[in-house]
């Protein structure tokens, strides 16, 4: 959870890390409202408050290891591919300019951008021991349809973008419906195994 201000707006911004490196943290972020605006007015020296990180995080994958990106869900995507003991696959799909494609590439096994149309017809789940998605709310109901039943089940994560409040559990902003009920991305995710959650529409 990330605050750049006293008061006002009141609540911090759930922010994912995208690196970690020599002591620095890396956030990558996409302006859309008052607090990522307050973020991209920093200059150097300005104060940031950190708290956390909350949440379960990444699992550790086992075999082959695919991760697929859309937008600024490319985020948290970037630091797994670094230490996940594997070189991953990385799929990245953006609806216009892609960025950071470069630096991905350098962690990456082999990567694939898509450019306007939809990255998960880039990828075969039957081709990766562990899949990690993260990206909009569409594509992470996309990737569990695509996952279904079919050959040997594969291990299909998402991670879910909700919007959160407190980051430790007690408002219930960002409650997920799950199979076996209510659970909160904070603090029981934001990670889930895919075939867990219940997406609407």
């Amino acid at each position: 959870m990330m605050k750049a201000w006293k008061a006002d707006p009141l609540l911090s911004r759930p922010i994912s890390i995208f690196d970690a490196d020599s002591g620095r943290l890396r956030f990558l972020y996409q302006v859309v409202g008052e607090g990522t605006r307050r973020f991209a007015s920093l200059r150097p020296g300005d104060e940031l408050n950190l708290e956390g990180p909350f949440g379960n995080g990444f699992p550790k994958a086992t075999g082959s290891l695919a991760l697929v990106g859309g937008g600024i869900g490319i985020a948290p995507l970037y630091y797994m591919a670094k230490t996940a003991g594997v070189r991953p696959d990385v799929f990245l799909g953006f609806s216009k300019e892609p960025y950071l494609t470069e630096e991905f590439k350098k962690v990456s096994g082999k990567i694939k951008v898509d450019v306007g149309g939809t990255v998960l017809d880039s990828i075969s789940f039957e081709d990766y021991d562990t899949v990690v998605v993260c990206g909009p709310h569409g594509m992470l109901k996309a990737a569990q349809k695509k996952q279904g039943g079919n050959g040997r089940r594969r291990h299909v994560y998402v991670s879910l973008e909700n919007r959160m409040a407190c980051g430790i559990g007690a408002c219930l902003v960002c409650s997920v419906r799950c199979k076996d009920g209510m659970k909160k991305a904070c603090t029981d995710g934001p990670v889930f195994p895919v075939e867990e959650v219940v997406f609407h529409d």
